[in-house]
């Protein structure tokens, strides 16, 4: 197998835990700003679409060269071995960004890369006219920061959060790939009792199940490259293969969601069911105050309105405060909440043991971390 260089695509504040996640599946890399640099062959590719939580998208890097002329964009381009990736008939429309850089035209340095490719191909492929592009899809993405350009080639097609088990959503769904990382930001395990107060259409206790019974995220959806034909079948069956071995069904977990809108607990049940969790969690219609629990060391993650419409933000505050209140009963469990509100610990009334900066789509929020007593060992 050949290798490839490889980018797993991160929100901004989650690099680290997409880091671990690659190198949870055996690779070595490296973390920038949105991005975490690895290298593989084709099981690589297979295994970090199937198995990443918490990454947006997996690309193959095809070159990374400075360009300050678009004579210097397009000699450039064409010098790399796209023939190495693109067959023939392949389908390869070109996106693009430019951040500050001298070629800002994006739909000018889209063009040219585009031109660039087709001469190359045509050249290897002994070709005369345009390529037909009736074939498989291969998204390549020009990248221009500070005149350093980056080309790559999408292997995911629909983002890496978009796991096929949404079958409906409230007004503003949380990530697939935030609501785990949330979880795997806490010191939850598979055996302690879990709850998600604001549950919303489920995403969190889903995303919880398939860490407690470890299943690979994208196990029920498809991926692009998954009709390349030097990836083969055979990869991605083998990777499919593994990742149901990996499965451990039998895990029982304690998980359950509750909201105060009973529309969006039936939604929540959907797509629990649509995820094959089935009866595995309890979705229930309860407001924050009726939380309750006589388990003991368990977690909590949660996702509350954060009031930042007009006329909100004295009712949230509010049930800020009745939240400290009720989670301050259980007093073994761990809390976990994320909110943009900038005084929640003062309305909550306790000070988090940490707070890590993450983003909620483009709204800056803090995770506030309020750590329980360690369970005693068994």
């Amino acid at each position: 197998m050949k290798t490839y260089d490889l980018i797993a695509t991160s929100a901004m504040g989650l690099e680290s835990i997409v880091a671990g996640e690659v190198r949870k599946l055996g690779y070595e890399c490296e973390v920038e700003n949105g991005r975490i640099s690895f290298k593989g062959d084709e099981q690589a590719i297979a295994k970090s679409n199937l198995w990443l939580r918490t990454a947006d998208r997996v690309k193959i890097k095809v070159g990374e060269f400075e360009a300050k002329t678009f004579d210097d964009l397009f000699e450039k381009t064409k010098a790399l071995d796209w023939e190495r990736y693109l067959p023939e008939d392949a389908e390869f429309p070109v996106s693009g960004k430019s951040v500050k850089s001298t070629l800002y035209s994006v739909p000018d340095c889209q063009a040219i890369v585009k031109k660039a490719i087709v001469d190359r191909l045509k050249k290897h492929y002994r070709r005369e006219r345009w390529f037909e592009e009736t074939g498989a899809l291969y998204k390549i993405e020009v990248a221009i920061l500070k005149d350093t350009v980056t080309l790559t080639i999408d292997t995911s097609g629909a983002g890496l959060h978009k796991r096929g088990y949404r079958t409906g959503q409230g007004e503003a769904p949380l990530k697939e790939t935030l609501a785990a990382a949330l979880i795997l930001l806490t010191n939850w395990h598979p055996d302690r009792p879990f709850i998600d107060p604001f549950c919303g259409s489920g995403t969190i206790p889903i995303e919880a199940a398939l860490i407690g019974q470890n299943i690979a995220p994208g196990f029920n959806r498809e991926f692009a490259s998954e009709k390349w034909e030097w990836m083969g079948e055979k990869v991605w069956g083998e990777a499919r293969i593994e990742a149901e071995d990996l499965a451990n069904y039998d895990q029982q977990l304690d998980i359950a969601g509750y909201d105060i809108d009973h529309k969006m607990i039936e939604i929540a049940k959907n797509n629990s069911v649509e995820a094959g969790l089935g009866d595995l969690l309890q979705f229930k219609q309860m407001q924050v105050s009726d939380v309750t629990s006589k388990k003991e060391y368990g977690v909590i993650v949660g996702n509350p309105p954060y009031g930042e419409r007009l006329g909100e933000k004295h009712a949230v505050e509010q049930m800020y405060r009745q939240m400290g209140k009720t989670f301050e009963k259980l007093d073994t469990w761990s809390v976990y909440i994320i909110t943009s509100h900038p005084d929640f610990e003062k309305f909550y009334g306790k000070q988090a043991t940490k707070k890590r900066k993450l983003f909620n789509g483009f709204i800056r929020t803090d995770y506030h971390q309020f750590f329980g007593p360690r369970p005693p060992r068994k």
